[in-house]
C-alpha cells in the first residue's frame, strides 16, 4: 500500500504541475525559481541533523529556523520595493549606492558557495548506493560536481535566462511530485502502523544547539532570488510569489519532520549527509528510491535556481555591461573553486555564514532606506535591527553540521 500510494500520488502531483493550466500561470512561474532554491535537499538532511542535536524537539527547532527565514524574507520583500525604487535616483558615488554594491558582491560569493553546496549534496546522494572506496570518494564527487556546473553554464549560451528558468520549472515539477509521494508513503505508514507506543529520544533544547541551528540557515535559503528577477516580473508579483514559495516550502519541511517522528531514534544515528536514505529504506524500499531521486532533482533544481539568481546579480553589479553568458561563466568559476576547497559538512556552514552576512547587509540597507525615505515605521525599523543582529550572530557562530 505504501508503494502504491507513493507512486500514484507522486505521478499525479508531477503531472498536474507539468501539464495543468495552473502550471502556465505567471504566479506559478514566478514562484518556481525561489521555491526551487529553497527546497534543495534541506528537508532531507535537516531531519537527522536536528534529531541528533534536539531529539524529539527537532520539529520545534525546524519551526524556529523557518521563522528566522520568513523574517529575513520580509526584509528582502521590503527591499524589492523600496531599495529598487530609490536605487535609480542615487549617484554612482552615493554612500548608499556603495552599500548596495557591497551587498551584491557578498551575494555573488554566497551564490558561488551555495551552488557548490547543492551539488556536493547531489554527489553524496548519488554515490551513497555505490561502493566507492573512501580514498576515491572525495575526488570522484568533486569531478562529478565540476561536470554538472559546466553543464549548467552551457545552458546559458542561448543568452536567454528563461530557458534556464524552464529547466528549473521541469525539475521542480518532478521534485514536488516525489516529495508528495514521499510524504504520502510516510502518512500511510502512520495510518497502518500497529504495535506499542513509539520510543522517541528525549527533547534536548539548550543554548549549545543554537550554533548548529544557525549553521543550517542555508537549508531554508533561496527566497532572495526573487530580488533579482526584475527583468521578468514586476515588484508586486515578486513580493507575492516569494511569500508563496516560503509558505509552501515551510509546509513541506514541517510535514516531513512531523512524519519522521517515529524514526527520530534511528535518525540520531544516521551517518553522513545522505543518511536519510537508510531511514527511508526501513519504511519501504520505494521510499528509499524516492529519496534518492528527490535529492538529486532537488539539488539540481536548486543549483539552477541559484544560477539564475547569480547570473541576474552579476549583470546588475556590472551595470549591464556583463552579458548573461559571461555572468554565468564567472559564477561557475567561483563555484568550482569552492567545490575543490571544501567538504560536504563544512560547505553547509560556510554557505549559511555567507548568506547570513548578506542578509545582515540587507537588513542594514532596509533600515537605512526606511530612515532616509520615511518608508515603514518604528516597528519595522526595530524588526530590521533584530533580523540584522540574528544574521550577524549566524555569520559569526554558525557551526559545521558534522559538529
Amino acid at each position: 500500500m505504501i508503494t502504491a500510494v507513493a507512486v500514484l500520488l507522486g505521478m499525479a502531483c508531477a503531472a498536474f504541475l507539468t501539464f495543468g493550466r495552473f502550471a502556465r500561470t505567471t504566479a506559478w512561474r514566478a514562484t518556481v525559481t525561489p521555491l526551487a532554491s529553497i527546497i534543495g535537499s534541506g528537508f532531507l538532511i535537516c531531519g537527522p541533523l536536528l534529531a541528533k542535536e534536539f531529539g524529539s524537539a527537532a520539529i520545534l527547532a525546524m519551526a524556529a529556523l523557518l521563522g528566522i527565514a520568513y523574517a529575513v524574507g520580509a526584509v528582502i520583500r521590503f527591499n524589492i520595493v523600496h531599495v529598487e525604487n530609490i536605487a535609480p535616483q542615487l549617484s554612482l558615488h552615493d554612500p548608499m549606492a556603495w552599500a548596495m554594491r557591497a551587498a551584491q558582491v557578498m551575494l555573488a560569493v554566497a551564490y558561488a558557495v551555495s551552488v557548490a553546496y547543492y551539488l556536493k549534496l547531489l554527489a553524496e546522494f548519488t554515490m551513497k548506493p555505490l561502493a566507492v572506496p573512501d580514498e576515491w570518494h572525495g575526488l570522484i564527487a568533486n569531478i562529478l560536481v565540476t561536470g554538472v556546473i559546466l553543464g549548467l553554464a552551457a545552458l546559458t549560451f542561448s543568452g536567454d535566462i528563461r530557458k534556464i528558468e524552464h529547466a528549473a520549472h521541469a525539475s521542480v515539477s518532478v521534485k514536488l511530485g516525489i516529495i508528495a509521494g514521499l510524504l504520502g508513503g510516510l502518512a500511510v505508514w502512520w495510518a497502518t502502523r500497529s504495535g506499542g507506543p513509539l520510543v522517541l529520544p528525549p527533547p534536548q533544547v539548550s543554548v549549545s544547539g543554537i550554533p548548529l541551528l544557525l549553521g543550517l540557515l542555508i537549508t531554508v535559503q533561496g527566497f532572495e532570488t526573487s530580488r533579482y528577477m526584475g527583468d521578468s516580473y514586476d515588484q508586486q508579483t515578486r513580493v507575492r510569489t516569494m511569500r508563496y514559495a516560503q509558505w509552501l516550502s515551510s509546509a513541506i519541511y514541517l510535514a516531513f519532520l512531523a512524519l519522521l517522528t517515529p524514526f527520530l531514534m534511528e535518525a540520531q544515528h544516521a551517518e553522513g549527509v545522505a543518511g536519510i536514505l537508510d531511514i527511508m529504506n526501513l519504511v519501504a524500499p520505494i521510499l528509499g528510491i524516492f529519496v534518492l531521486v528527490g535529492a538529486v532533482s532537488s539539488q539540481l533544481s536548486a543549483a539552477i535556481a541559484d544560477s539564475i539568481g547569480s547570473g541576474g546579480l552579476m549583470v546588475e553589479v556590472s551595470r549591464r555591461k556583463l552579458g548573461v553568458r559571461n555572468a554565468f561563466i564567472a559564477a561557475s568559476a567561483l563555484s568550482i573553486a569552492v567545490v575543490w576547497m571544501t567538504d560536504p559538512f563544512s560547505v553547509i556552514a560556510l554557505s549559511s555564514r555567507a548568506f547570513a552576512l548578506f542578509y545582515a547587509m540587507q537588513a542594514a540597507l532596509a533600515l537605512w532606506v526606511s530612515i532616509r525615505t520615511g518608508a515603514g515605521g518604528p516597528a519595522a525599523r526595530a524588526g530590521f535591527v533584530l533580523v540584522g543582529v540574528v544574521c550577524l550572530v549566524a555569520a559569526l557562530a554558525g557551526a559545521p553540521a558534522e559538529g
